[in-house]
């Protein structure tokens, strides 16, 4: 229990769940309020705006669509794309058990291609920490708290599936998009690529420089479609 939680339990003689929920009202208003902390601010407006069930779905793709989810978690993304587009999709997920339940998920689905390893800069290995869906090689975890996972290099990852395009990226990384889409600018690949969804994170130092010298790079190719900063933005090529 938090010791605002408990100064408000004392106080009012609430139960339990509306001491929770106080809480998180206060905290709140507080955060949007007070501090006017952009990252509460943006986190509001996005629910406000039903975001997970609107504009990230909102995509102008068919049937013979490829769409990259890079952090592809237990598929979640992956899955509303197929049922939405009947679209190919490459997912790539370097936790082995998150990859596990990806291939078991969509085994009786042919356009989605499940990869167990992440895409970076570089090749390499890194110690992935245990955080479900926030899981990152970025946290300094050491080995015997995480996982050893396989990183490869966007660009050749890209040239062995002899794509012509990417229709749709999608990427959710965990503070690892501050090395891909770099890598991914200045390789060229970002021409071949026609919408980018990313999710940038604030937990990595310098983070507020490293995503206005990205966006700074991606407005030479791309147009920025809208952006609940970080929380999620969407980037379309310019004609």
């Amino acid at each position: 229990m938090s010791q605002l939680e408990f100064v408000i339990r004392k106080a009012l003689r609430f139960p339990p769940k509306l001491v929770k929920q106080t809480t998180r009202r206060i905290k709140r208003f507080y955060m949007t309020k007070i501090v006017r902390d952009e990252f509460t601010i943006e986190v509001r407006r996005w629910f406000k705006d039903n975001g997970d069930e609107t504009l990230r779905l909102d995509y102008d793709l068919s049937a013979d669509s490829i769409v990259f989810d890079l952090g592809g978690y237990t598929g979640d993304f992956a899955e509303m794309m197929a049922q939405l587009y009947d679209c190919y999709v490459y997912v790539f997920e370097p936790s082995r058990e998150f990859h596990e339940a990806c291939v078991a998920r969509f085994s009786g689905n042919p356009k989605i291609k499940c990869f167990n390893f992440g895409l970076s800069n570089a090749d390499g290995q890194f110690v992935l920490s245990q955080a479900d869906d926030g899981s990152s090689i970025k946290r300094g975890e050491p080995q015997q708290r995480g996982t050893l996972v396989d990183i490869r290099r966007f660009a050749d990852v890209f040239a062995e599936l002899a794509l012509d395009r990417i229709d749709l990226i999608k990427i959710n990384i965990e503070g690892s998009e501050y090395d891909v889409l770099p890598h991914v600018i200045e390789t060229g690949v970002i021409g071949n690529i026609n919408h980018i969804q990313v999710q940038f994170h604030d937990f990595i130092k310098g983070a507020k420089t490293m995503r206005a010298n990205i966006v700074s790079s991606l407005e030479k190719t791309h147009r920025r479609d809208w952006c609940y900063t970080f929380v999620w933005e969407s980037w379309s090529r310019k004609p």
